[in-house]
């Protein structure tokens, strides 16, 4: 199995950041605008659109508002692995400071790299969102 993590600094109050990153139906788009171009929710499964057109269909696995931390996994549809974990939490480090750490454990470890490329590259684009410079 192959493990994937990210992690990138943002400028912003870690509990602001929390309030996009937790937000399980809106999040995505308010988190990375232009990267991700919509996403809905209906319980504990949500539906992202991503702008090259890639459709996810993800279910919440856990979100624990005090860690700010939240778990999810890809189901369905043609885009799913044979395993998938992923999580996202949000880590204060000083004032007006925190870490965006995006953690994903995905089977077959093929697919290692094309997420890895695209976690890398929407983690731009949300510190380019949420930083507060």
């Amino acid at each position: 199995m192959a493990s994937i993590h990210t992690e990138f600094a943002i400028n912003a109050d870690a509990a602001r950041v929390w309030r996009v990153i937790g937000d399980w139906a809106d999040g995505p788009v308010a988190m990375a605008p232009g990267y991700v171009v919509s996403s809905h929710a209906e319980g504990d499964v949500r539906v992202v659109t991503f702008a090259n057109g890639t459709i996810a269909r993800e279910r919440l696995v856990a979100r624990d508002d005090d860690a700010r931390r939240i778990a999810y996994s890809v189901i369905g549809d043609s885009l799913r692995p044979e395993h998938d974990n992923a999580v996202m939490q949000v880590i204060p480090d000083g004032v007006d400071r925190c870490r965006f750490a995006w953690s994903r454990d995905v089977l077959p470890d093929e697919l290692a790299q094309p997420l890895r490329e695209a976690m890398q590259g929407a983690g731009l684009v949300i510190t380019r969102t949420l930083d507060a410079h």
